[in-house]
């Protein structure tokens, strides 16, 4: 019971400055989440969402951040899974987190009984999340707030770890969204196939795997070595946020 109530206290603090992979890598997702949609659900999605994009929604979680009536979903971003356990033994928010938010969209959209402003704003939050949960740092591990109470410089300005995952690694880059999901490597259909099998507690845990390369920070000045160690990882996690997210939407719309 303590540990349940310092886990919640800290949430209160996780995450407020956390925005999973800013605008280009959430834009790049959806993009390539769009090229991999099926010919039913990019109707539907048409006539829900008209001329927006999957690439221009895809921020649309964190622009609400600035409206309060939407502050229930801020603990949605992320989740907490201690290392060496799972989801299932690990205590829960009662405010909700990033598992059991997309898993209750999708079924909740699968009942097709949803009115159509309902629908919008699922799928949105939908293309969001899909791409937060495949961001390293948001399956946190321990209380330093999924790598924002962690500072580091990266090439000498200060920021901190959560940061450089987020943002500075992939603006570095200097690539548009449109650019970047260009340059991701595009799967083999067997690939493909497997990642779209894949839960979302498996894209949960697959976050995990990656802690000890994202912690490997050394004195905490980061620059081109670290990027050159971790830049692989940020794109495959990118590729494979876009092609599940076509697969959840492909199946929701089957």
């Amino acid at each position: 019971m303590k540990q349940f109530f310092v886990l919640m206290l800290t949430s209160c603090l996780v995450f407020t400055q956390s925005f999973g992979w800013g605008v280009t890598g959430h834009r790049a997702i959806g993009l390539v989440a769009e090229k991999h949609l099926s010919a039913k659900a990019k109707k539907k999605l048409k006539l829900l969402m008209g001329q927006e994009s999957l690439a221009m929604m895809s921020t649309w979680m964190d622009e609400v951040r600035s409206d309060s009536t939407y502050n229930y979903t801020a603990d949605w971003h992320w989740v907490t899974i201690e290392t060496g356990k799972n989801y299932s033994d690990s205590p829960k928010n009662p405010n909700g987190d990033v598992i059991m938010t997309l898993e209750r969209l999708i079924a909740e959209l699968k009942t097709k009984k949803l009115d159509r402003k309902r629908e919008i704003e699922y799928i949105k939050m939908i293309v969001h999340l899909v791409g937060d949960i495949h961001q390293p740092l948001h399956v946190g591990c321990c209380d330093d707030r999924g790598g924002n109470s962690v500072k580091v410089k990266w090439f000498r300005n200060e920021t901190n770890l959560h940061s450089v995952w987020d943002s500075n690694m992939i603006d570095d880059t200097k690539l548009s969204y449109t650019e970047l999901a260009g340059a991701l490597e595009e799967p083999t259909a067997e690939v493909l196939a497997r990642w779209q099998k894949a839960s979302v507690r498996d894209w949960a845990t697959e976050s995990m795997t990656y802690r000890k390369q994202v912690y490997a920070v050394g004195d905490g000045n980061l620059s081109f070595k670290y990027s050159f160690k971790n830049l692989d990882a940020v794109k495959l996690r990118l590729e494979q946020a876009g092609i599940r997210l076509a697969g959840v939407l492909n199946e929701i719309y089957k």
